[in-house]
């Protein structure tokens, strides 16, 4: 959708944000400048969400946050509250389940990670398919590194 149909819509008055997952924070700005301030604009990328919010969109619409909701947190306050440093530290934590979350299909990497972390059972159900064995070891050491196995 283009920003300025985003503007459009934005002055609606029962349309109160917008879910952007384009993963450009150049987006994030644009919309956040044109559309009025009472509109709120939030990412649905995590690999870009630090630099998002801290470009002004108000938080994020996670998949990583099923797997380390506590991170994610701490992460997207101190950037809607534009404390950088803060945001980094728990950034740099997490930011390998950004990036392996979605070596499949979303949400076959998460539920797979949410099953080796005890959360959910193994079953899936149609169409999705099990996680290929060769991205097992690489999400495990993702999850690892967050301190989401316990094995802190």
């Amino acid at each position: 959708m283009l920003p300025e149909t985003t503007l459009r819509l934005a002055e609606v008055e029962n349309i109160i944000g917008i879910k952007e997952a384009l993963g450009e924070v150049s987006r994030i700005q644009q919309l956040v400048a044109m559309c009025p301030a009472d509109f709120s604009v939030f990412t649905g990328d995590d690999a870009t969400a630090m630099e998002s919010m801290l470009a002004g969109a108000k938080g994020d619409i996670s998949v990583t946050a099923n797997v380390v909701p506590a991170q994610m947190q701490r992460m997207c306050a101190a950037a809607v509250a534009g404390q950088r440093e803060a945001a980094e530290a728990v950034e740099a934590e997490i930011q390998d389940l950004h990036r392996v979350l979605f070596l499949e299909s979303n949400p076959i990497p998460v539920k797979w990670a949410m099953a080796r972390m005890g959360l959910i059972g193994g079953a899936l159900r149609l169409p999705m398919t099990p996680l290929a064995a060769q991205h097992h070891a690489v999400v495990e050491a993702a999850l690892e590194k967050a301190g989401a196995l316990g094995n802190d």
